[in-house]
């Protein structure tokens, strides 16, 4: 697995550097969190999400030097991401991090609604609803102390979230806006109080955002949605638009079942030390790095 990740690597660091960096040092950069920082898709599978166009634009500029998501996956709440970030495994991880970004707090929420896709409801209890977001709420702080502990040389950078149904009826989407709403005024205050930078993403998508999430049974944006995510991160990291990634610029769509994530990891560990097979493997799996993701997975489907 380390050879995979290793691999991994190299194929992030071998995108076309054709601009000058205007910084003063490369990033290494980990994305930390959920299923939007790993990269899942509107149909259930993994392919490049913000955090990997985020690497990419700066990998394109010369400011990358090192980027895994091995810290994200899919069903993460707050919890699993607190007990992710404390984890042995991660501390080598964070210790030499100059760059974080965090995903966490949407699952704690919108595991509560429940989607009727046929009929374009939503249904949830406000009391499960405010429970959850107190959770939330003290397992981001503690998420974000613990990151200044681990790694201390980092700039942390946490996501907001979007409107999850623009699918539904117009009648049924105040409601569960109005708890996303207060979602994102938790991240934004546990960040101002921890000293990270809160990125807003929700006014790129509002309401009606279809264009970006088009599943109504899946919450889970498409490539456009995650570029709007990677531009939101990109002007809050330089403070102006110029990073912009543009549609053109957009990775060919190479999306992934968990299933054949599990089978290419098979065959990874089976083909081992040839040149020939690292060629392979890196074009086969650009900008995929999570190994908890496929430990996680076989764990899954030994249950």
């Amino acid at each position: 697995m380390k050879r995979l990740l290793s691999i991994i690597s190299i194929a992030i660091l071998s995108v076309t550097v054709g601009v000058s960096s205007a910084f003063a040092s490369t990033e290494n950069y980990i994305a930390v969190g959920d299923s939007l920082a790993a990269g899942q898709t509107p149909h259930q599978e993994i392919d490049a999400g913000y955090a990997d166009l985020i690497a990419m634009r700066l990998s394109m500029i010369g400011q990358l030097s090192y980027y895994t998501k091995e810290l994200a996956f899919p069903g993460f709440t707050t919890a699993d991401v607190l007990e992710r970030v404390q984890s042995e495994e991660a501390s080598a991880l964070l210790k030499n991090a100059t760059l974080i970004t965090i995903s966490a707090g949407a699952n704690d929420l919108l595991r509560l609604v429940q989607v009727n896709p046929n009929a374009g409801t939503l249904a949830f209890s406000q009391l499960q609803a405010d429970y959850a977001l107190n959770v939330a709420r003290k397992n981001m702080a503690e998420i974000l102390e613990e990151l200044r502990v681990r790694a201390p040389k980092a700039d942390v950078y946490v996501m907001g979230y979007y409107f999850a149904y623009p699918n539904v009826h117009p009648s049924q989407k105040e409601g569960t806006n109005e708890q996303l709403v207060r979602l994102n005024t938790i991240l934004q205050q546990q960040a101002e109080q921890a000293g990270a930078t809160y990125v807003n993403v929700y006014d790129a998508f509002g309401l009606n955002g279809v264009n970006y999430v088009p599943n109504i049974a899946d919450v889970h944006p498409n490539f456009e949605g995650y570029r709007q995510m990677a531009n939101a991160f990109l002007k809050a990291y330089t403070g102006n638009e110029a990073l912009a990634i543009q549609p053109s610029e957009l990775p060919e769509p190479n999306p992934k079942t968990f299933e054949e994530i599990l089978d290419m990891q098979r065959t990874t560990e089976t083909e081992v030390e040839s040149d020939e097979v690292a060629v392979i493997v890196e074009k086969k799996l650009p900008l995929l790095g999570f190994q908890r993701f496929i430990e996680r997975r076989k764990e899954i489907l030994a249950i």
